[in-house]
């Protein structure tokens, strides 16, 4: 039974856009009511809110076109003034009839030539009859506009007289848009985040057609065990879905396993996953790039470093004074004397610390550590006597730039700055090597 249903529109229309936009029929069905029929006033203005990647645009556009709705879609961070987004409305709501030429540049400096202009282009192309939906992507760069562009957007369809919604799509709540003098409230619609389970639904609708859809489906739920808890944007799942398939595929294709040996698959994708979580949302090498490194086999042992951090070019002291500040993160205090004397004397083994030898610092994270300990570790590792001169200070904070390491906590602290290491393992072999 179909879960879009409404008298103005056809069945098979309905049917058709329920099976473009899966895992959103709530908030379809939600704005269908909202819409009413064509010829119905709609409400004046709609604020749709969610995350990134959460659907809001492609749901907003699916929606529009299939029912061929006349719109205007504006992204506000591509027309960033008022004038230019005024101005690029104008010429959309001239161009939404197809039998019209395109439309030239329409000069529009202030709100009320806007409202005078529009009133005359819904005229011109026989709109007056229908809802015109006007979508503000990106709404939030509203706020840094004029302060009567808002509020003006929100009482649009009262200040033109015409039957006109404006929709605004935004990844922050309303009450960080709502004005200090008031406004008209619009009807708000909160777009939640995908489920893994959505996530996997969708993810699965891309399956290639010479594979089998469990087969795929297996592949997809490996992908998001790896990836769900640090990554929920569905673009870049999709992205990172249609990169390492091929990989995924390879003991299939050799012969060397078959669609149903999950654990051998497993195991063969496994280390190009974990490759794979240094570049999420980066985007440091292209798709191209991934699939050559990925045919490349290099010696054993060998680096192959993915992020562009491991080939950046530090001075001498600044790459002791990185060692330094990861062994400082990494190390805990009570084990400074033990690896950076050269007599610190007999060593005893506390319950404490077998107790917890086998609890590795790595997946603790890193930790926090002064100055002053960074600065005595530089100077046992390095083999010449350093001075702490304005040059090594200098370096330390090239280095809390380029975000290799982070300052913790206030600069007026009375014990001083503490920084934390924030490189992984593999960046600091590299440098040391």
């Amino acid at each position: 039974m179909p879960n879009l249903e409404h008298p103005a529109y056809p069945a098979a229309t309905l049917l058709h856009l329920e099976s473009l936009v899966p895992c959103r029929e709530s908030q379809v069905s939600m704005l269908l009511s909202i819409f009413g029929e064509r010829q119905q006033f709609s409400f004046p203005s709609i604020f749709i809110y969610g995350h990134t990647s959460s659907g809001k645009t492609y749901v907003m556009q699916t929606l529009l076109n299939t029912l061929q709705l006349p719109h205007v879609f504006v992204n506000c961070v591509e027309y960033f003034t008022s004038r230019l987004l005024l101005e690029e409305i104008l010429i959309q709501v001239q161009n939404c009839s197809s039998e019209t030429k395109p439309a030239s540049h329409v000069p529009c400096d202030t709100f009320n030539d806007f409202v005078r202009l529009f009133k005359q282009a819904v005229v011109n192309q026989d709109l007056q009859d229908q809802t015109l939906y006007v979508v503000l992507d990106r709404a939030e760069q509203l706020r840094e506009m004029e302060a009567n562009i808002l509020p003006a957007f929100l009482r649009l369809q009262e200040l033109t007289d015409r039957n006109v919604t404006v929709v605004l799509l935004s990844e922050i709540v309303w009450e960080l848009f709502r004005p200090n003098t008031g406004c008209f409230e619009p009807f708000t619609l909160y777009f939640p985040d995908y489920s893994i389970g959505h996530l996997q639904k969708i993810l699965c609708q891309n399956h290639p057609p010479e594979y089998s859809a469990d087969f795929y489906a297996a592949y997809i739920n490996i992908l998001l065990g790896v990836f769900y808890m640090v990554c929920r944007d569905l673009k870049e799942l999709q992205h990172l879905a249609a990169l390492n398939f091929s990989k995924y595929c390879e003991p299939v294709v050799k012969g060397e396993a078959n669609e149903r040996d999950t654990r051998k698959l497993w195991k063969n994708i496994e280390p190009h996953l974990k490759k794979a979580m240094q570049t999420v949302y980066l985007r440091e090498i292209n798709s191209s790039q991934w699939e050559r490194l990925q045919r490349d086999e290099g010696e054993p042992g060998q680096l192959k470093g993915l992020s562009a951090h491991a080939h950046v070019e530090l001075p001498y002291y600044s790459k002791f004074l990185l060692i330094a500040a990861y062994l400082a993160s990494y190390n805990p205090v009570r084990t400074d004397k033990r690896f950076f004397l050269k007599h610190h004397g007999k060593i005893k083994k506390t319950n404490f610390m077998k107790k917890h030898e086998k609890t590795s610092n790595h997946l603790l994270g890193p930790k926090p550590f002064p100055l002053d300990r960074l600065l005595a570790i530089l100077y046992s590792i390095v083999d010449n006597r350093v001075a702490p001169t304005a040059n090594i200070f200098s370096q330390i904070t090239s280095l809390v730039t380029l975000q290799l390491l982070s300052m913790v906590g206030n600069n007026d602290q009375l014990d001083g700055p503490r920084y934390k290491c924030t490189v992984s393992l593999d960046f600091i072999r590299a440098v040391a090597r």
